[in-house]
C-alpha cells in the first residue's frame, strides 16, 4: 500500500473534483466547471503518466471514467454520462502525454 501512495494521492485528488468542486459552482456555472474538471483530469493523468512507476497507472483512464458516473447521479442529470467518455479520452491522452515526459526525461 505504500508504493501506491503517489497514485492514491491522485485518485483522492480527482474523486475532490468530481464530487466536492460541483458543490460550489451554480446553476450558470455548470459548463464552466465541466471544463475545468476536464481540464484538471488531463492534468492529474500528466502527473500520473509522469511521476508513477506502478503497472496501476495504465487503469487510470478506466478507473476515472468510471468514479465520474455515480457524481452524475449526484450533480447532474443522466445525459451527461456522455461525459465519462470524454473523461477516459482525455484522461488517456493526459496518460500518454506523461509516459511520453517519463521517457524524456529518463533517458539514458
Amino acid at each position: 500500500m505504500k508504493k501506491y501512495i503517489k497514485e492514491l494521492i491522485i485518485y483522492i485528488l480527482q474523486l475532490f473534483m468530481f464530487y466536492i468542486f460541483p458543490l460550489f459552482a451554480g446553476p450558470t456555472d455548470i459548463m464552466g466547471m465541466v471544463l475545468l474538471i476536464l481540464i484538471a483530469t488531463f492534468i492529474l493523468s500528466v502527473i500520473m503518466g509522469s511521476i508513477s512507476n506502478e503497472k496501476i497507472k495504465y487503469l487510470y483512464p478506466i478507473i476515472i471514467a468510471v468514479i465520474f458516473i455515480p457524481s452524475v447521479m449526484l450533480h447532474y442529470n443522466s445525459s451527461a454520462l456522455i461525459h465519462s467518455v470524454w473523461y477516459l479520452v482525455v484522461s488517456s491522452v493526459g496518460l500518454l502525454v506523461g509516459l511520453f515526459i517519463y521517457k524524456l526525461t529518463h533517458k539514458k
